[in-house]
């Protein structure tokens, strides 16, 4: 249960982060990149929490807390971000330092749980150990979600 708090308090954070990045931008340059990979990263972290949320099953009410936090802390943020926006120039050496220091951090959590939470939780599983099939086949998808991912970095 403390690791689920973790893992939520780690998607919270990245999504507030993410949130502020594109609240900051003025580009649609850099705001069309963000949209496309900001709904692409929420829709599947959405899928990752609600899969945990399912497996540790929680109370309604609890379950219910936990997908509202994740639906508003992405709009909490841009709307932070654009308040910020408005008194700030964002070609300025501290703000490219700032925005850099914040994906960086949001890239770093999201990472973190991906690997720490998520896929060793279940590479370590006794389901998986007991069956090589099964091993294989999750180690050729996670190398090719990597991948595309990267591919999907070098397009962007």
């Amino acid at each position: 249960m403390a690791s689920f708090s973790i893992l939520e308090l780690g998607i919270v954070s990245h999504s507030v982060i993410i949130g502020l990045s594109l609240g900051v931008s003025e580009s649609p340059c850099t705001i069309r990149p963000l949209i496309a990979a900001l709904s692409f990263h929420q829709f599947f972290e959405g899928f990752a929490l609600g899969g945990c949320i399912s497996q540790a099953q929680f109370k309604t009410s609890s379950a219910m807390i936990m997908a509202c936090f994740f639906a508003l802390t992405t709009p909490a943020g841009i709307g932070v971000g654009t308040a910020v926006a408005s008194f700030y120039n964002p070609n300025s050496p501290r703000a490219l330092v700032t925005e850099g220091i914040l994906d960086c951090l949001s890239a770093g959590i999201l990472v973190y749980m991906a690997l720490v939470d998520l896929i060793a939780a279940d590479f370590l599983s006794k389901r998986m150990s007991c069956n090589f099939r099964l091993q294989v086949v999750s180690y050729v998808m996670l190398f090719l979600g990597a991948g595309l991912m990267a591919l999907l970095a070098i397009w962007a």
